[in-house]
């Protein structure tokens, strides 16, 4: 693969909210974020001047989250630091894996579901999602007995790129291969369209990263999240 075609993974933000998420980005500036409602993710657009800090400030408000990743910069010392998590970005460079045997239906996931979605994600915390975060992509889901167990889904959409993100499993349904499943159905989907699919991961988060790797993913460069409050 080009280093021109993997560009656009130094900033997957930034250019997700040029392209595909346009009509679910803010621009101030410099700085880009996407809806709050959305994701909290923000982007500085490869600047790293003091001003477009000023600018990220400007378009989230007073008291304001702000999430970036791929981002060497730090912000003024009156921006409060909530987190700094090291992390890997991974991209899919193995043959597509097996979908596997289960009787676990996949189903895609819709508005009514959101609810159930929000509720799983506070129990299983797999990263930042909110009300309106399955407008980033499609989500798949895995019920037992009628209740949501696992979820999966795309969330950051370079040219060329999905990244599938929100893996969960609710704990009494670990252990069967749910994850596994959501992931490779979303890697078929994703090949499908002609797109290549990325993930980012906690670098601690070995269960995981040992899932991805054996999906087919390989690491393509360290990241480190970033979470700040805004003065």
């Amino acid at each position: 693969m080009s280093d021109l075609h993997t560009t656009v993974l130094d900033d997957p933000v930034a250019s997700s909210l040029a392209g595909r998420h346009a009509h679910l980005a803010r621009h101030h500036g410099r700085a880009s974020s996407y809806h709050p409602e959305v994701a909290g993710i923000s982007t500085l657009n490869a600047h790293t001047d003091p001003g477009s800090w000023d600018d990220l400030l400007e378009l989230l408000g007073a008291d304001a989250f702000a999430l970036l990743f791929h981002c060497p910069a730090l912000p003024p010392d009156h921006w409060v630091p909530e987190f700094t998590l090291p992390g890997y970005q991974l991209i899919h460079t193995g043959p597509l894996p097996a979908l596997p045997r289960t009787t676990a239906q996949v189903v895609e996931l819709g508005p009514a579901d959101v609810p159930e979605m929000l509720a799983l994600v506070e129990r299983t915390r797999p990263g930042p999602f909110h009300v309106r975060t399955r407008e980033l992509g499609t989500y798949l889901g895995i019920r037992e007995n009628g209740a949501l167990v696992a979820m999966a889904g795309e969330r950051l959409k370079p040219p060329g790129w999905t990244e599938v993100s929100a893996v969960c499993t609710a704990p009494e349904a670990r252990g069967r291969g749910h994850a596994a499943t959501l992931i490779t159905t979303l890697v078929h989907q994703i090949t499908a369209r002609g797109e290549r699919p990325f993930l980012h991961s906690a670098a601690d988060n070995t269960t995981a990263m040992a899932l991805y790797q054996r999906l087919g993913f390989t690491i393509r460069t360290e990241v480190t999240f970033r979470g700040f409050r805004t003065p």
